[in-house]
């Protein structure tokens, strides 16, 4: 029986149906559903699923906080995500990608196919896909 291929491009190891919000979204509803889905952030897209932004816990924490003490709602996604957003394509090399992540860079991100997204791929996704590298390297 042949071995597996290890994963070595990013299509290989990405979150396909992943969680995901539109600009019009509640910071609220935002907040609960990365705690909800265990993310660090969610891509934000318009209604064709073409990637416009990021939004992460990080950026929402203080708003979430001041709701809750000035009894207000919470601002929508659009007025607080991040319009410039470091994304990858599904045919990049999960190995080149770890090498990026070394420096102070996204613990997730978008995986788009001409401005669509088509997945998230995370920190962890990364690492988990090396160390599969690494045992079928060892065990060839």
């Amino acid at each position: 029986m042949p071995h597996k291929a290890p994963p070595s491009i990013v299509r290989d190891i990405m979150s396909k149906d992943c969680y995901r919000v539109s600009g019009k979204t509640s910071i609220s509803t935002l907040a609960e559903g990365l705690a909800l889905h265990r993310l660090p952030g969610a891509p934000v897209v318009d209604n064709g699923d073409h990637l416009i932004g990021f939004i992460s816990e990080q950026d929402v924490l203080g708003k979430v906080i001041e709701s809750l003490y000035l009894d207000h709602e919470a601002p929508l996604v659009h007025e607080m995500m991040r319009n410039e957003v470091l994304s990858v394509p599904p045919t990049k090399s999960i190995v080149d990608l770890a090498q990026e992540m070394l420096g102070a860079k996204p613990k997730v991100y978008p995986v788009t196919e001409q401005g669509r997204l088509v997945g998230i791929v995370t920190r962890r996704d990364v690492l988990t896909a090396v160390l599969t590298m690494r045992r079928h390297q060892r065990s060839a």
